[in-house]
């Protein structure tokens, strides 16, 4: 039926949302403002916190690798190996003195230095310095083939420049480690420690002369690949000490001053300047020692003691300046730490606080709009009950203050008070509205009544074909016109008229309505059995069929039929009205059925233009009723309604008591303050044809009681002329339309119409029997009913 549903465009579509998008709830924006600062400025917090203590924990670490951890073991392994080298040479320089015992007590020295070193190749120190695994690693690796060196030492098969080589590289690795561990965070002490390493470099050159020098003690000389060896390592000594060591020297490193101001370092310093003089004028290959054993052996001796003095010095100086700075980051994490987490604190509190101030006083204004918004419909419907509402009473004034949600709650002291005032202004304006469409309505129907009134008088004194066709067109017309008025009435909040004091057949009800339908010869009517309806339900359901039959096929293209069948279920009465129509959209199911479950409150002037109101009547009538109205899709694509009447509106069929019947004259005519609605069945009249076999009630037999008769009896147009005098129908008159009706019925006549009226009349009034005239034929002046809905 497409949209002959009457549906309202606003109540099959979906809502609209707001134009500014979705909004975020109050809640939820204070919370963010809560969240934001403390989410912002926590980040900041723990990111500096955590640098802090990233920094203190790698300082500390790395001080502790330096000066114990590593640092210590890796000392001590330089010591001995260069000690070892040294005695090595001498041992191989003479095999025959007592070097060969100092030598053997040394190497248990350097065992246990090497014994303690090796386990750091598998140390796990991820805030170590860079490259301090490897140095370490690799030291480890050249510290490997030390015991076959030994062997090849003591066996003679290995030369005194091989075991110089190996014990050099091996200590070399180890300056390595050192010099890693010298890289640390805090630039002073990774500066400091290179100081530091120098001086360990100025050593290992010292001990490198020492170990060269002592192959050549015993001959006297040198060749000339030693005294290059000798000369480099005097160079680089020299070079560390005036341009590295001595810069960066601090005022409590003094033994370094007196160390080179001793006897002995001049001593010392002297000899190499004779080496170093004698190998340049040589030209043999050789380079002669002189008797210079025994005060080099004095100088380094006496010179030894005082440069570890000097390192030693450096060492606690270096370890004193990376503690401390690693104990004042450790201060300064922690003052950060807390200070911070006091700001956060008091972020969190200050700004959870405000924001909670906040959403109180917008939360009571929430409830102020809430509370006039639940008061509004309080007020609107005591204005409908008919009571008096004071303005100033019902609006609650908001204390206002003095900044914006003060002027908000102004604001909204204003708005609550328009909208009251506005409120009752229209209720009143809708309920003065309603009742003058109510009462319009009441005086047209007055009206109509008098207009049926008088279209029955004339029914009954015509017998013209033509005539009695004309009557029964306005008859029709006005009985539309009846059920247009009633919903106005329906629509401004009143209730139809038309009542029974007896009940009704359903199959009366339903040509009742198709009685009110324009295009009525369309619809076929089926009943199953022959239930009766309650009288307090006949006039609304006739209305509520009426409605949907003329939907049915208004929306349906002609000739095709609607359909409608009624049968007594479970639950009641189903009455099924079906077209063959467009249908409609799912969603119009939908909001269609919605809208039979829950019928709004209508405003007629806000709806004044939609034309399509049918289904506001039937949802009201409905809901008054108790009745069930489904709309789906049809087999045919079209719409099938489902009309569910409900067991108390389903009654037993009335007894009947046979009466007399009344003269024509005295046959009982509608008064005009008793509506034609009174009667208690609801016979209809089939334009075009002579119905009144189908149509008409069966008159009841008082020999035998409730039995049905058979059909009135029929007159057919022109049965009594001759055959010259008759004239044939004219069928291109016929319609499309009345092609639908039974074929095989003759033109109604006047004397049809005198038997619908007749045997009408004997169903509201329990005559027994006809009033013949004395020719036979039916009595023409009997009175028409007006029970149609």
């Amino acid at each position: 039926m497409g949209d002959e549903n009457g549906l309202p465009e606003s109540t099959s579509g979906r809502p609209r949302r707001p134009a500014g998008g979705r909004r975020l709830p109050l809640r939820t924006v204070l919370i963010i403002v809560v969240f934001v600062p403390t989410v912002t400025f926590a980040p900041l917090l723990a990111s500096g916190m955590y640098q802090l203590f990233s920094q203190w924990q790698a300082e500390k670490a790395q001080m502790d690798l330096a000066t114990t951890t590593v640092g210590r073991p890796a000392a001590n392994l330089f010591f001995t190996l260069d000690q070892e080298r040294r005695l090595t040479a001498e041992a191989q320089a003479d095999p025959r003195s007592g070097a060969r015992d100092e030598l053997a007590k040394q190497r248990a020295v350097t065992d246990k230095a090497v014994s303690v070193f090796r386990p750091l190749a598998a140390l796990d120190a991820p805030d170590g310095q860079e490259g301090l695994t490897e140095a370490v690693t690799r030291t480890v690796r050249s510290l490997g083939p030390l015991d076959q060196q030994r062997q090849a030492v003591d066996g003679g098969s290995g030369g005194a420049q091989k075991a110089f080589d190996f014990y050099t590289g091996v200590i070399e690795a180890d300056l390595g480690v050192l010099t890693a561990l010298s890289h640390t965070e805090h630039g002073e002490v990774g500066t400091k420690a290179q100081t530091l390493v120098d001086l360990f470099w100025v050593i290992d050159m010292l001990g490198r002369e020492d170990a060269v020098l002592a192959r050549g003690w015993d001959t006297g000389h040198l060749t000339k690949d030693e005294w290059d060896l000798v000369a480099d390592a005097i160079g680089t000594k020299e070079h560390l000490l005036r341009s590295r060591v001595a810069p960066s020297l601090l005022a409590n490193e003094s033994q370094y001053g007196t160390l080179t101001a001793s006897k002995a370092w001049q001593a010392m310093t002297a000899l190499e300047e004779r080496l170093v003089t004698s190998g340049t004028g040589g030209e043999s290959g050789q380079v002669s020692l002189r008797e210079v054993g025994g005060a080099w052996r004095s100088s380094v001796d006496t010179i030894s003691p005082q440069l570890l003095e000097v390192l030693s010095r450096r060492l606690e100086n270096v370890s004193q300046i990376g503690y401390a700075h690693a104990r004042t980051l450790f201060v300064v994490f922690m003052s950060v730490s807390s200070v911070g987490l006091l700001a956060l604190i008091l972020v969190v509190f200050t700004s959870w606080r405000l924001t909670a101030i906040l959403r109180r006083r917008i939360l009571r204004l929430r409830e102020e709009a809430q509370e006039l918004q639940e008061r509004l419909p309080d007020v609107v419907a005591r204005l409908e009950r008919g009571e008096d509402v004071d303005v100033d009473a019902e609006v609650h004034m908001v204390e206002p203050t003095p900044d914006e949600l003060g002027e908000l709650g102004q604001a909204l002291n204003l708005a609550s008070r328009s909208a009251v005032l506005t409120a009752v202004r229209q209720a009143e304006q809708h309920r003065g509205f309603q009742r003058m469409l109510q009462r319009i309505a009441r005086r047209t129907q007055i009206l109509i009544g008098l207009q049926l009134k008088k279209l029955d008088e004339m029914e009954r004194k015509h017998e013209d074909p033509e005539v009695l066709e004309g009557l029964f067109d306005l008859d029709h017309l006005t009985a539309r016109l009846r059920r247009y008025e009633e919903n106005l009435v329906i629509l401004g909040g009143g209730q139809p008229q038309r009542r029974w004091r007896k009940p009704v057949r359903l199959l009366d009800v339903l040509r009742a309505a198709q009685g009110e339908v324009q295009d009525y010869r369309r619809i076929l009517i089926e009943v199953q059995g022959e239930p009766w309806i309650a009288e307090r339900a006949v006039g609304p359901l006739v209305h509520v069929l009426a409605e949907l039959m003329e939907n049915a096929t208004a929306f349906s293209k002609p000739p095709t039929p609607v359909e409608v069948r009624a049968a007594l279920v479970s639950r009641g009465i189903a009455v099924e009205i079906e077209d063959r129509g467009l249908g409609m959209e799912p969603e119009q199911y939908v909001a269609a059925n919605a809208l039979m479950q829950s019928p709004p409150q209508l405003d007629v002037m806000t709806h004044a233009d939609d034309v399509r109101l049918g289904l506001y009547v039937v949802a009201r009538l409905a809901a008054s009723l108790g009745l069930k109205v489904t709309l789906r899709t049809s087999a045919f694509g079209g719409t099938r309604v489902i009309v569910l009447l409900p067991t108390s509106l389903v009654v037993e069929r009335p007894r009947v008591v046979p009466q007399p019947a009344a003269p024509p004259e005295e046959a009982p005519t509608r008064p005009e303050s008793t509506p034609p609605e009174e009667e208690a069945e609801l016979p209809t009249r089939s334009r075009g044809r002579a119905m009144a076999h189908v149509t008409a009630p069966a008159a009841e037999s008082p020999d035998r009681g409730d039995a049905p008769q058979g059909p009135l009896p029929q007159r057919v147009r022109q049965a009594s002329l001759v055959t010259e005098l008759k004239v044939p129908a004219d069928r291109d008159e016929q319609t499309d339309q009345e092609n639908w009706a039974v074929r095989d019925q003759p033109t109604r006549s006047s004397a049809t119409i005198g038997a619908f009226q007749r045997q009408s009349r004997r169903s509201r009034t329990g005559d027994d029997a006809f009033q013949p005239r004395q020719d036979g034929s039916p009595e023409p002046g009997s009175p028409r009913t007006e029970d149609r809905g």
